[in-house]
């Protein structure tokens, strides 16, 4: 086996070790970890720890509260951190998000909306308005004395998206009444405290197929990350590839900005975790950004409940630690893209 299986190996345990250990603590001020690890002990082997009473109560905890967060929080994490990896091997470039193509700014522009007129489904309006602000980056980027549209035009068109999505969503909040604008204010900070059985329903399935298709175009996005003109040499069509990777990367993102919020950087610096854990390759580098991707954010978020007498928003958390990490690394790695 080689030094990178390996490495992938140890991996695929993780997230049943984070998951179990979430569930486990939590802010309460009650019941310890060791209470629930009683807990668990009774539910399996049958011992008599607890009265019914409190069994019960110890039992809507864990499968009703904690979870489906945990589960949501799982998923967000894969997907953010999966679709990251995706764009910056499309753009052969290690500072690309979802953000830079304007896809996160959108989807939280329809989310909000949604969640302002209370009709629309916040899943379906956000990954429209991912996929329009994907278009409008495009339609700017592109010049037709271009066979495509270049690096820089795109990150430009994508910031100028950007603005434009935030200055919907700060109308929105502005437009909002009181009740509505705080649930928005506060998913607009990264939103797990609501996770519910619900929104694990809508979320799963999309984000399933967003992976799973990132995950079987994992050999093709080394093909990718040389360049059209070495793609089409191997047989590959650039356009289709493209296309398909942006469809792929704007499901995850969508869904997990609609079921979340906004998780700021996580998609950024994640990807050069694993990088520097597994290579640049993507055969090895997607399925460790699903893998670890989940666990980390599942990390962050238990850090974020259990830190303080109160609960830091997610969002904000991963921005406090994706910041510095980002610019240690700019520092001290000077990462170059191969």
């Amino acid at each position: 086996m080689s030094a990178v299986r390996f490495k992938l190996a140890w991996l695929y345990p993780l997230p049943l070790i984070f998951i179990f250990i979430s569930l486990l603590i939590g802010p309460s001020q009650q019941l310890s970890a060791w209470d629930y690890s009683l807990w668990f002990v009774q539910w399996i082997f049958g011992t008599t720890y607890y009265d019914a009473q409190q069994f019960q109560l110890m039992q809507n905890i864990v499968l009703n509260v904690r979870l489906p967060r945990i589960l949501l929080t799982f998923m967000v994490g894969a997907a953010l951190a999966t679709a990251g990896n995706g764009l910056q091997a499309l753009f052969r470039n290690p500072l690309v998000d979802s953000y830079v193509l304007g896809i996160s700014s959108g989807a939280a522009f329809g989310a909000a909306l949604a969640l302002s007129l209370s009709w629309l489904s916040p899943n379906l309006s956000a990954f429209i308005f991912g996929v329009c602000a994907v278009a409008l980056t495009y339609l700017f980027a592109y010049q037709k004395h271009e066979s495509q549209a270049s690096l820089v035009m795109v990150i430009l068109s994508g910031m100028i998206v950007s603005g434009l999505f935030l200055a919907g969503l700060t109308i929105i909040q502005y437009l909002s009444d009181p009740f509505k604008l705080q649930a928005i204010v506060q998913w607009t900070m990264g939103n797990l405290h609501q996770a519910s059985w619900e929104k694990v329903q809508y979320a799963i399935l999309p984000i399933c197929i967003a992976l799973a298709g990132l995950y079987a175009m994992r050999w093709r996005l080394n093909l990718m990350a040389l360049g059209a003109e070495e793609a089409q040499a191997v047989g590959v069509n650039p356009k289709w590839e493209q296309l398909l990777l942006i469809v792929l990367v704007t499901l995850c993102t969508s869904t997990s900005v609609a079921a979340a919020g906004i998780i700021s950087l996580y998609g950024l610096f994640m990807p050069h975790i694993v990088r520097m854990l597994v290579g640049p390759d993507h055969r090895y580098s997607i399925p460790a950004n699903m893998l670890l991707g989940g666990s980390f954010l599942l990390l962050i978020d238990n850090c974020s409940r259990v830190l303080l007498s109160f609960e830091i928003p997610i969002g904000i958390f991963t921005m406090l630690l994706g910041a510095p990490f980002f610019l240690l690394l700019m520092k001290t790695q000077r990462t170059h893209w191969a």
